[in-house]
């Protein structure tokens, strides 16, 4: 059964930093474009970051853009997000998820399987 877990979420100052990972399993993950959006109360979920197979190619929301950066383990079978200069905008409950077979896309839509999410809070 396919599994997405995250962590390392928590509270953070603005301006700090913080590292999510995500854990996989039952599934080929070294086949799989990973991707990681956020949802913030009351907004819509959003695009954060996406990777493809090897790693080679990523794709950032403009918010986070120069400020995020996304990379993967295919041994550890682990998706990280690092989050430099985060801004009180961060915060947001983050999520990870995985496109089996696919090619790194921003369209949540095309996401099979979806962790349950790691709250970010950015204090200001």
């Amino acid at each position: 059964q396919e599994h997405l877990v995250e962590s390392g979420g928590g509270l953070v100052q603005a301006g700090g930093s913080l590292r999510l990972s995500c854990a996989a399993s039952g599934f080929t993950f070294s086949r799989s474009a990973m991707g990681w959006f956020r949802q913030a109360p009351g907004k819509e979920r959003e695009f954060v970051a996406t990777i493809g197979w090897g790693g080679g190619t990523t794709y950032y929301g403009d918010s986070v853009k120069g400020r995020f950066f996304i990379s993967r383990d295919n041994t550890g079978n682990t998706v990280s997000l690092q989050m430099n200069f985060l801004k009180s905008e961060d915060t947001a409950v983050y999520y990870c998820a995985a496109l089996p077979f696919g090619g790194a896309t921003r369209e949540a839509t095309q996401y099979n399987y979806w962790g349950q999410g790691t709250q970010v809070t950015v204090s200001s």
